[in-house]
């Protein structure tokens, strides 16, 4: 249904070192966009193939109308994450750079008993979550 989410950014230097922390343990990595016009301002993480082609891709970058970035109220960005360690990490990551916590890591069984998940809010009041499906109990290791 999606082939790409943009979210506004204040910093996107400071953006790009915090969405590099928390992406990382879901095994997101940095899209590339070698060859291309000019992305500077721009920065994404997701799979971006065939000068976007084939993208499912989350991209910051400065609102183009030079207004300070907003965020939405009720608006979420959602990844999805293998294990409870992932969704753990994503968390702690995201209070390690800058993030505040909406939500500690946990099961959600208003929701669905196997629903683990975690919500935090980027340095610009982004909210994500990172969410584990499939198990309701931990995995090893």
């Amino acid at each position: 249904m999606f082939t790409y989410v943009c979210l506004g950014s204040s910093d996107i230097r400071r953006s790009a070192r915090f969405y590099d922390a928390v992406l990382g343990p879901l095994g997101l990595k940095r899209c590339e966009t070698p060859g291309e016009e000019d992305w500077s301002g721009w920065v994404g993480w997701g799979t971006y193939e065939s000068e976007g082609a084939q993208e499912v891709a989350l991209w910051l970058c400065e609102p183009f109308n030079g207004q300070p970035p907003s965020v939405g109220n009720g608006t979420m960005v959602a990844f999805k994450a293998a294990s409870w360690k992932q969704v753990d990490e994503f968390h702690a990551q995201a209070l390690a750079h800058g993030g505040v916590s909406e939500g500690e890591p946990g099961l959600r069984p208003q929701y669905n008993p196997d629903f683990y998940a975690a919500y935090v809010r980027d340095p610009d009041g982004n909210k994500l979550a990172a969410v584990c499906r499939g198990y309701i109990a931990p995995q090893d290791a």
